[in-house]
């Protein structure tokens, strides 16, 4: 039970080759992923562009301002964007101010020196509609040729009464309302597409979740017995659930975030340079230690997160071993140690997760501290541009989003690293478990012949589950069509290896086993199991109801299930259930008893119609009465079938028509039950033995008042 949890440390980052393997399962809904992606950028864009028309709305209609320019050279009239459109009058062009901010202090100092720029604040607007006209008439504005344009100075404008005021600059009160719109159009599309590339994202990784299940079921069910009997049920189960539940993750959390984290963080800086050249590299200036602070963080947080995992797999394989053994540790009085060794594992796990806390404490107060310092860094470099003229209120509120904007992601993806490194080593499991291969190799040469009579034959057949450890040792024999041939030998002799090999759950060493003639490797291993049909010890019923439980999937109608249950005598309890065959069954069958899951197990066998039944030690755990009922539904599905019967009660293939007696790996006797009792050999000394074994249990149940005991005498007669 504790191997079910990984006990492995985790010990991989970023790995190129795991991340290329899940990326090939994602190329199957390129569609997807190119949509989601585009939703990304347009998230991006639209977060990168309100800054910007923030800062256009302050800068433009909030905080509009002109100033006056003369016939300056056409390199820096392009910069300042002097064109055929822009208000002049007496040789000067009037320039919004915001605009002076593309030019170098020394070009502005050049410029005014030499009279070219005015440093007066003007506010130049239009003189429509009428009423603007009559506000500007009455405000004394000057205006320009053309007669569509004014000029007021800005100390004016702000002495004006506040309804001239509004009525001159309407236009600025427009252009805001405009403006507005576009902010909450732009909230709208951004809102969309993170919805969009979420959603998106999240199905890409759902499929391939999907997909990589499905893979993975279809990969270990197709393996050999040998295989699946080395790998704990626990940890395939852990592959297929939370290790691809990770690789899901990589999907939703990391990928996409990464990419919009980068996208957004190197917008962020492009934006800000592009606003101011001067002021965007003192921003730069305090990256660095930021970096740096990242690095150390990822690299701390991995050792935290491989130890956190380290110590929580220890933890649960403790609880899930001494849970399921709690009552050895209640016989030996143990609970006190237990107690403690488990409040030492605990104790280990909380530092551990302690320590990952820690390193996140640590980090994001931080990276805190360092957006501050940039926001600092910004408020008073932009303080005193702004003061100097170099710098708009504007850009400096737009320097301060886009800051806050920049240092988000920062702290984004270091914390995304550990869901990272997660997915990796999930990947390298999940990738590892698809590489094993160890099959019973498919390639028929011929197919089964039709119909199938149920001859079988054991030619010299060599077998080890180990190298060099023989199982079988150059066993040969044949069974005709019909014939029920018994084999029994002590325990280890070989007899279930014997079914195993029939039906190519492995493969002989050497040797050959013919089906109807055909070697057994030439037939498509579907077809061969689909004659042979084995009835095991251990009957396994899944959960669902009793026809689908026989049906097993294939096509068989409820006419067909209610004849095949009385067939075997099962339809008589089956009946008498609350749902008859509707009635659901717990996992194993666990509200039926013995006897009846037996039962089931042989109308599932007739159900299919199967030429060759392997009985494997159907009947040895359980009671006499319950053989006595399962004993009646065996002649029934043995009916005109060839059958190996695998016994370990002995009273159970007295009528077979051959029993094989398996010794140290080979056929030591075989004949009729008489014939070999008369010849006092191994047969011989087996049945004395059980017989033996079940008069002194018999006496036993007689001296205690309980009558026959379970295998007594009138078990063998």
């Amino acid at each position: 039970m504790a191997e079910y949890f990984e006990t492995d440390e985790i010990t991989k980052g970023y790995d190129p080759e795991i991340f290329s393997r899940i990326m090939r399962y994602a190329g199957r809904y390129t569609g997807l992923v190119a949509a989601a992606f585009f939703a990304l950028a347009l998230a991006t864009a639209g977060e990168l562009f309100l800054p910007v028309l923030v800062r256009g709305t302050i800068d433009d209609a909030i905080m509009a301002s002109y100033a006056s320019a003369g016939d300056v050279e056409p390199m820096v009239a392009r910069a300042l964007g002097i064109g055929e459109r822009t208000p002049r009058a007496n040789g000067r062009s009037y320039v919004q101010r915001g605009r002076l901010e593309r030019l170098t202090a020394v070009q502005r100092a050049d410029l005014t020196a030499r009279g070219l720029l005015s440093e007066e604040r003007l506010y130049v607007f239009r003189l429509d509609p009428g009423e603007v006209r009559d506000a500007a008439v009455r405000s004394g504005a000057s205006f320009l040729p053309g007669d569509s344009w004014a000029v007021l100075p800005q100390a004016v404008l702000a002495g004006l009464p506040a309804a001239e005021a509004r009525i001159i600059r309407a236009r600025d009160a427009r252009a805001i309302l405009e403006n507005l719109a576009m902010f909450l159009a732009a909230l709208v599309v951004v809102l969309a597409a993170t919805f969009a590339q979420t959603w998106l994202s999240s199905l890409v990784g759902q499929r391939v979740m999907k997909d990589m299940r499905l893979e993975l079921f279809r990969h270990v069910t197709g393996q050999s017995l040998s295989y699946l009997s080395r790998q704990p049920v626990g940890r395939l189960v852990t592959r297929m659930t939370s290790d691809v539940e990770t690789i899901n993750e990589f999907f939703t959390s990391v990928v996409v975030s990464f990419a919009k984290d980068l996208s957004l963080m190197v917008g962020v800086l492009v934006v800000l340079v592009s606003l101011d050249i001067a002021l965007g590299f003192a921003v730069l200036c305090t990256l660095p230690p930021v970096l740096v602070l990242t690095m150390l963080a990822r690299t701390k947080a991995r050792d935290a997160f491989r130890r956190q995992r380290t110590w929580l797999s220890r933890v649960n394989a403790y609880i899930s071993e001494h849970l399921s053994g709690f009552s050895v540790v209640k016989l030996f009085a143990a609970e006190r140690r237990c107690a403690a060794e488990f409040e030492d594992r605990d104790r280990e796990l909380m530092k551990a997760n302690l320590g990952e806390m820690y390193v996140f404490a640590t980090f994001r107060p931080l990276v805190d501290f360092f957006s501050s310092l940039s926001l600092a860094v910004i408020i008073w470099l932009g303080s005193s541009f702004f003061a100097s003229g170099h710098l708009t209120l504007g850009t400096l509120i737009a320097f301060v989003n886009l800051i806050r904007m920049f240092y988000s992601p920062v702290q984004d993806i270091a914390e995304k690293y550990t869901i990272l490194q997660s997915a990796m080593a999930g990947g390298e499991r999940v990738f590892k478990l698809l590489d094993d291969s160890d099959r019973i190799p498919d390639e028929p040469k011929r197919s089964l012949p039709v119909p199938v009579r149920g001859s079988i034959e054991f030619d010299r057949v060599w077998f080890a589950y180990k190298k060099g450890e023989w199982v079988l040792r150059d066993v040969s024999f044949e069974v005709a069509p019909g014939e029920m041939v018994a084999i029994v030998g002590y325990t280890g002799a070989g007899k279930t290896t014997i079914a195993n090999l029939l039906s190519r759950m492995w493969d002989a060493d050497s040797g050959e086993i013919r089906l109807d003639g055909v070697p057994v490797r030439d037939l498509p291993v579907a077809d061969l199991r689909r004659a042979v049909r084995p009835v095991l010890q251990d009957v396994f019923l899944f959960s669902g109801d009793i026809g689908e439980n026989i049906r097993l999937g294939a096509p068989i109608d409820d006419a067909a299930v209610q004849r095949a249950a009385i067939a075997v005598g099962a339809d008589s309890f089956v009946e008498s259930l609350p749902g008859g065959y509707r009635t659901d069954l717990s996992e194993g069958g666990g509200n039926i008893s013995t006897g009846q899951r037996q039962l089931l197990s042989f109308a599932r066998v007739v159900a299919h119609d199967p030429a060759v039944i392997v009985l494997d030690e159907a009947t040895s755990s359980v009671d006499t009465e319950t053989e006595k009922l399962v004993q009646r539904g065996l002649s029934e599905m043995l009916k005109g079938r060839t059958s190996l019967v695998i016994a370990h009660r002995l009273s159970t293939i007295r009528h077979a028509d051959r029993i094989l007696v398996l010794a140290g790996g080979g056929i030591v006797e075989q004949g009729g039950h008489d014939e070999l009792m008369a010849a006092r050999g191994a047969y011989f000394d087996l049945y004395r033995l059980q017989y033996e074994k079940a008069t002194r249990a018999s006496a036993r149940g007689e001296a205690s008042g309980h009558g026959d005991a379970p295998g007594g005498d009138a078990a063998w007669h």
